[in-house]
């Protein structure tokens, strides 16, 4: 018998032998949870029932949903204190025995064993001298006690090596407690577990979520890592991508959770890239889901307007009152608005809005049109230096209609010179059949706008860069305008004549010309091509009326 003992010993100590070995290269201790062979201290695990708000809390969510659920039930609840308040005489006596002794829960094969006590009413009569502790300790269900090394934990988490060495009592004892809610106890026994063999038994989003917030609560970066690593490789909804941007983590573990939110932000982006299919979803999210959206480069609106329209619809949705708009606005939603690529009517709305402090309004417009004001070379360059911010202001989304700087004239005659500028992948992008338009702009009471073309010459022969001026359908007004294209060209860099001539509008109608630089479309976009400087083409449009307009005749009426 006794030499059958001795073989299962020796076996034993050899299979150990190997597995610490390889354990230790890949820096997996699981072998040493919970056993007293590796282990320095007793961690003490008082679980207390939920508060009433959240009962059922305690049980597993199934779907992200009900995860959200209970995350918002949980913000209603006052953080608790994770150490337990008590003293040295207060933690129950789980004296550890010698090392040759036989302990419950010190078995290699079972190493997730755990030491349970349950509370009992004589333990608690015991410390009815200490009102607080008394009453503290009414709500805890059971207790679990497992054997830890502090070594292991302090390694891995802040939390737990202020715990061992900076003087907290419970630091020089050989027991340490913890007091958590019930709805915690799964989490924190997988955060211990991973702590020590960096894995995690669970794939599940609400199980994960579980394990990051108590990452998160104890400090241990690695973990949170870890879960946002499996998080993003998974599906992701709406839904989902709300939550991990909302999750509450402290500031020191945020880099922790970055790559998740990051992710977030971009599926969401993604989603609702063509904002003007989604305009009722897109005023139902959160604050957090918003932000998102319109910090987006790639967003596909007509224009910036659509943004600062959209953006005031979803606060006058979101906030009650004034005062809150107001804030909101100010605070986080103006800056994602990208004022300088707004046209001057709306830049004029915005300083008479209610909704934004006039001070800041006055700010951003002016901001703005100084930045109109630029030259090219120098918008791009303030560009360049905001890309690396978060508000990115002088960087131009996919807009539908392209920006354009306007001049106005008032005298001799009503007068107004327009710059457009295409970047030489814009016009690529034009082939074979494609047309891009501007941003209306106005003269004499009515709307213009630009529309550059990939189209056919007048024989067919070949495909060609044209250019033309429409008038919006608005009113009945007719009226003769007189407009010249230029585009400058290499070498010099100047401005050319390109077109010139007169025509009557009506609503809707457009002049132009079909090949304005009178090439095939391969020789406008040669590598050599002299209408690109610096990869921009650069159009420029004069128009002017010289005769006042004359309504167009009414329809005859009905007998």
């Amino acid at each position: 018998m006794r030499l059958s003992e001795r073989s299962d010993s020796f076996d034993h100590h050899t299979i150990m032998d190997a597995d610490f070995s390889s354990a230790c290269d890949d820096h997996d201790f699981g072998f040493a949870f919970n056993s007293s062979n590796f282990s320095d201290r007793v961690l003490r695990i008082e679980i207390m029932a939920d508060p009433p708000e959240s009962k059922s809390d305690g049980e597993a969510c199934s779907s992200i949903a009900e995860w959200r659920k209970r995350k918002r039930r949980r913000e209603e609840i006052k953080r608790d204190e994770v150490f337990a308040a008590c003293s040295s005489e207060q933690v129950l006596n789980l004296n550890l025995p010698d090392s040759d002794e036989v302990i419950p829960g010190d078995n290699p094969e079972d190493p997730m064993a755990i030491l349970e006590e349950p509370q009992s009413g004589d333990d608690e009569a015991g410390h009815d001298s200490d009102s607080s502790w008394s009453m503290d300790c009414s709500a805890i269900l059971r207790v679990k006690s497992l054997f830890i090394s502090s070594a292991i934990l302090a390694a891995k988490s802040p939390f737990f090596y202020k715990l061992f060495s900076n003087g907290m009592r419970e630091s020089d004892q050989r027991h340490a407690a913890l007091r958590i809610h019930a709805s915690e106890e799964i989490a924190l026994m997988e955060l211990l577990s991973y702590m020590y063999n960096g894995k995690l038994s669970t794939i599940e989003p609400p199980a994960l979520l579980d394990v990051l917030m108590a990452a998160d609560k104890f400090e241990v970066a690695s973990c949170m890592r870890h879960c946002s690593k499996l998080l993003r490789n998974l599906p992701m909804t709406p839904e989902s991508a709300l939550l991990y941007l909302e999750l509450p983590s402290s500031v020191s573990m945020a880099s922790a959770v970055q790559p998740l939110t990051d992710a977030a932000r971009e599926y969401l982006a993604a989603r609702y890239k063509d904002v003007s299919k989604f305009q009722d979803e897109v005023i139902a999210l959160p604050l957090a889901g918003v932000e998102a959206v319109f910090s987006s480069d790639e967003l596909q609106v007509a224009s910036e307007d659509v943004v600062y329209d959209l953006v005031l619809r979803w606060a006058r949705a979101q906030c009650g009152r004034p005062e809150e708009r107001r804030e909101v606005l100010g605070q986080r939603l103006a800056r994602l608005i990208r004022f300088p690529f707004m046209t001057c009517r709306k830049l004029r709305k915005v300083l008479s809005c209610p909704d934004l402090d006039h001070d800041l309004a006055a700010k951003l417009v002016m901001e703005a049109l100084f930045f109109k004001a630029e030259t090219p070379h120098r918008q791009r360059a303030l560009a360049q230096e905001d890309s690396s911010g978060s508000a990115r202001r002088f960087t131009e989304r996919a807009y539908k209609y392209r920006p354009v700087r306007v001049m106005e004239f008032e005298l001799p005659h009503a007068q107004c010179i327009v710059y457009l500028d295409l970047r030489r992948e814009e016009c690529a992008n034009l082939f074979p059949a494609g047309r891009v338009y501007s941003q209306a702009f106005h003269l004499g009471g009515q709307g213009f706008f630009l529309s550059a073309h990939c189209n056919m010459d007048q024989q067919s022969s070949f495909h060609c860069f044209g250019l033309f001026l429409g008038m919006q359908e608005k009113g009945s007004v007719s009226f003769t305008v007189d407009y010249e294209f230029a585009a400058r060209m290499c070498p010099a860099g100047d401005f050319v004549s390109k077109y010139k001539g007169f025509y009557t509008f009506t609503g809707g109608k457009a002049v132009g010309y079909r090949n304005l630089f009178a090439v095939p479309w391969a020789s406008f976009m040669a590598e050599d091509s002299p209408f690109f400087i610096n990869g921009i083409l650069h159009l420029r449009a004069e128009l002017t009326i010289k005769n006042p307009p004359i309504p167009s005749p009414a329809a005859p009426a009905a007998r």
